[in-house]
């Protein structure tokens, strides 16, 4: 079992436990910069180079394509799955909450916010923020490659909620499954789409895509979801956020 803490840079790892917890860098052969420790996402078979309009997704392919373990996860450098979500110290998961989760549970992903689409319509909010064509887009390669799919998509385009992050814990054949699914779709999307009209923002438009697409995908599949809260960190240390709750307190 291995969690992979995907990140484009050096960065505190929250956690000591190293048996558990792995470090990966992406966009590497872009020239970011990790530790030693950290595996690439340069290495073996990759997609490293576009790291710019996948994100975190060439880390969740470098997994897909090179990973031997039994059960994968990924967390980000500042998201981190957690027990309960609390203010200041956190109880990250252990290979133990992990197995007794999924003996129960398909898979474990982040707790769903309630608005965290601003309350508006998943499909709503999308364009809103990254545009209507990447969104028919996105349901046109569906409906032609992925037809049984597409009564799930538009299910979601109503939905006010979903999971989100590209964050997931599961055992390695059904990650498999998903990637080779969501990685067609992307591709498909990638030669249909001028990343040169965007801004600097939305040309991560492929990672926003999978976002959403995993919710599609599970509804599918009417897998059993563990939800857990995601822990974000902002960088405080342990005596700052101390003293912050001591003055909101006040």
């Amino acid at each position: 079992m291995k969690i992979f803490i995907i990140t484009h840079k050096k960065f505190k790892l929250l956690t000591k436990d190293m048996d558990l917890y792995q470090p990966m860098l992406v966009g590497a052969a872009l020239g970011n910069k990790g530790e030693k420790n950290y595996i690439k996402d340069d290495t073996g078979d990759n997609i490293s180079l576009k790291n710019g309009s996948y994100c975190e997704l060439t880390g969740v392919y470098w997994i897909w394509k090179n990973s031997t373990e039994d059960i994968v996860g990924i967390d980000h450098y500042r998201r981190y799955f957690v027990k309960k979500r609390r203010k200041l110290c956190q109880k990250y998961l252990t290979s133990r909450a992990i197995k007794k989760s999924l003996n129960k549970y398909d898979i474990i992903l982040p707790e769903r916010e309630e608005g965290i689409y601003n309350y508006q319509k998943a499909k709503d909010f999308f364009i809103v923020n990254h545009g209507k064509e990447t969104w028919d887009k996105t349901r046109e390669i569906i409906q032609r490659l992925y037809p049984k799919y597409i009564k799930d998509f538009d299910w979601f385009s109503s939905q006010t909620t979903g999971y989100c992050y590209n964050m997931m814990i599961c055992d390695k054949k059904l990650f498999d499954d998903y990637c080779s699914w969501v990685f067609s779709i992307l591709a498909e999307l990638e030669a249909n789409t001028d990343l040169s009209k965007y801004d600097e923002y939305n040309k991560r438009m492929y990672g926003f895509v999978s976002e959403r697409l995993i919710n599609v995908w599970v509804h599918n599949k009417g897998l059993k979801v563990k939800e857990y809260p995601v822990y974000f960190d902002d960088g405080r240390n342990l005596i700052e956020k101390v003293k912050d709750k001591v003055k909101n307190t006040k």
